[in-house]
């Protein structure tokens, strides 16, 4: 279930008329179908104007990483000229996320290279004494191998974003120290040095 851009805080601006429920209704729920994980919308502006026989809509949408996302179209009829617009605005944001999939796509060299499982036997836990304070020699469960990647922080955001991973490993090319940059639970993130 896609939840990155559900219910974005939506300006409506009209001017040279009065603006109707079902204007912003309809404002409302185009915007609503904007359903991409990539850019996350944090605000949405639509400006709808009214000059003798034309009727413009432009759309904004502030994103995160500072992207800004924006389209006019102008038409005969207000709700035409809205949905004109918001076809656009999701041309745009998927011609956006192509981009930086192509950008930051994986090379051979960087894919995993062998896969390890190891599970812990249910017979070795149920012969341990109750008093014993050590573990057992667990068994691997996943080993991943990797290359570390050279990467700006803002770089290795955007990477963990575009990925369902729960964080990313990398080398900050600017201080040239290990760091891990994770995805909290409030949707902020935060790194960590070791």
């Amino acid at each position: 279930m896609q939840t990155q851009n559900v219910n974005p805080p939506i300006n409506i601006v009209v001017r040279h008329e009065t603006i109707t429920d079902s204007i912003r209704e309809f404002v409302e729920k185009k915007i609503g179908t904007l359903h991409l994980d990539y850019p996350k919308i944090i605000e949405a502006r639509a400006v709808l104007d009214v000059k003798k026989n034309r009727h413009v809509a432009e759309i904004i949408l502030f994103c995160a990483n500072h992207i800004t996302i924006d389209a006019s179209t102008e038409d005969q009829d207000m709700y035409a000229a809205i949905d004109a617009t918001i076809s656009k605005i999701a041309r745009r944001m998927r011609k956006h996320k192509t981009r930086l999939l192509k950008k930051y796509r994986t090379k051979p060299e960087d894919t995993i290279k062998h896969l390890d499982v190891k599970v812990f036997s249910q017979d070795i836990l149920d012969t341990l004494p109750a008093e014993t304070t050590e573990d057992p020699e667990p068994f691997i469960i996943h080993r991943e191998a990797a290359k570390l990647k050279v990467l700006f922080k803002e770089e290795a955001i955007m990477e963990l974003e575009l990925s369902d991973r729960p964080f990313l490993v990398y080398t900050n090319a600017r201080r040239n120290v290990l760091q891990i940059v994770y995805r909290r639970p409030d949707g902020d993130y935060a790194i960590i040095e070791p």
